[in-house]
């Protein structure tokens, strides 16, 4: 539960901008041309801390690195909470953004906790707190920000860091290391993933996962607030109700891949991801089937989304770190296309043209699935990333079903 709520707060850092930009546009006399930065800086810092802060958890304790990186986040919020001019502001998010990374050492964390029988379901239920802020953060965001205004978000959001580090500190096991490596060759060995079939066909799928995950919700706003419907922000923030069902439904997941369900899982989610935009892509004149299209869609994304760490902390269990760092990158990136995307295919077709592109992202991960390696790694294989640094010998249950 502590490691879900961390996953929960630090992912919000990220995302409780996206509903107050009008009113830190008006507080800091900002033009309209200026906001879309605000949002980006947060990306962009998250981004940089995947590639070169979450492999540190493969060196150092992880209770003390999560603890420090909760620290930071929560100076990158309480910077933002006071800043009065835009590049004080920038500096804020994107130090909270680069520390929020936090979220892919937990997880990593969870996953070497677990005894191997359970770490999907662990996963499962950590991964929900990611979520959970995603789309938590936008209630949050916005019912603070009506009554104390959006600098309350803020420090609200850092207050809770500042909390959790303590409890980190107080609850958590140690996790010593004996460190026989260099930080130049953590990032090499992540960089030998990328040449990995495993590794790179489930960053592929979800890139498009989560490409098809942005179009919606960076998307559905536009037609909800459009004609005839003219919902208020506040109505259509229930909506992400519906989705955080759907999520939450799906925490489970992963004891299909306890049980070894790990390939059907996936290929079923997927194929719920694609059918789901024939539901959503009745925003124009239907609202209950928007509602049963968002649901199945978060429902799926979670299934996928734990499998494909279940799979890779496995494959990878001495690099659990870099590996989820590494995969990450792919949804990162797989996201700020399906925002980028939905909004001019939006301007250029309507809903009808973003609901055909988040559905054409959805079989592309399908597509992708198939070409998963399925070769498990036997008891006395090398793991592929580390040859030429001596033998890494592999439990049983290690890859007995990708």
């Amino acid at each position: 539960m502590l490691l879900a709520v961390i996953c929960a707060v630090a992912v919000a850092t990220i995302y409780v901008a996206q509903p107050v930009l009008a009113q830190i546009g008006g507080d800091l006399g900002l033009p309209e041309a200026d906001l879309g930065w605000i949002v980006t800086a947060g990306q962009l810092g998250y981004l940089i801390g995947l590639a070169l802060l979450v492999p540190l958890g493969d060196m150092f304790d992880r209770r003390k690195l999560i603890a420090w990186h909760l620290l930071l986040a929560a100076a990158g919020t309480a910077l933002t909470a006071v800043a009065a001019q835009l590049w004080l502001l920038l500096a804020g998010l994107a130090l909270a953004g680069l520390f929020a990374v936090v979220v892919q050492t937990t997880v990593a964390f969870a996953a070497d906790l677990s005894t191997a029988a359970e770490r999907g379901r662990t996963l499962g239920a950590v991964t929900s707190g990611v979520i959970i802020g995603i789309l938590g953060a936008r209630v949050l965001a916005g019912s603070l920000a009506a009554l104390w205004g959006w600098r309350s978000v803020y420090v609200t959001i850092a207050a809770l860091l500042v909390a959790l580090t303590c409890c980190v500190l107080r609850l958590l096991p140690p996790d010593p290391r004996d460190v026989r490596t260099t930080y130049g060759a953590v990032l090499i060995a992540l960089g030998r993933m990328f040449r990995e079939r495993l590794f790179v066909s489930r960053g592929l799928i979800a890139f498009f996962l989560f490409a098809s995950f942005g179009t919606l919700w960076s998307g559905l706003a536009l037609p909800l607030a459009a004609g005839p419907w003219h919902l208020s922000p506040a109505q259509i923030g229930l909506f992400g109700i519906a989705g955080l069902a759907g999520a939450l439904g799906a925490s489970r997941a992963g004891k299909g891949a306890d049980a070894g369900r790990t390939a059907a899982v996936t290929g079923g989610a997927l194929a719920l991801l694609a059918a789901s935009w024939l539901a959503t892509g009745q925003a124009s004149w239907s609202l209950w089937p928007v509602v049963v299209g968002v649901i199945a869609l978060d429902f799926a994304v979670q299934a996928v989304h734990v499998n494909n760490q279940h799979l890779l902390t496995s494959a990878y269990s001495h690099r659990t770190s870099s590996a989820i760092g590494g995969y990450m990158l792919f949804y990162s990136l797989g996201s700020a296309v399906g925002a980028t995307g939905t909004t001019a295919v939006y301007s250029a077709a309507g809903w009808a043209g973003s609901s055909l592109l988040g559905g054409a992202f959805a079989l592309c991960a399908l597509l992708v699935w198939p070409s998963t390696d399925t070769q498990p790694l036997t008891r006395d294989e090398t793991c592929p990333c580390d040859r030429g640094s001596g033998p890494v010998r592999w439990g049983q249950n290690s890859m007995a079903d990708p």
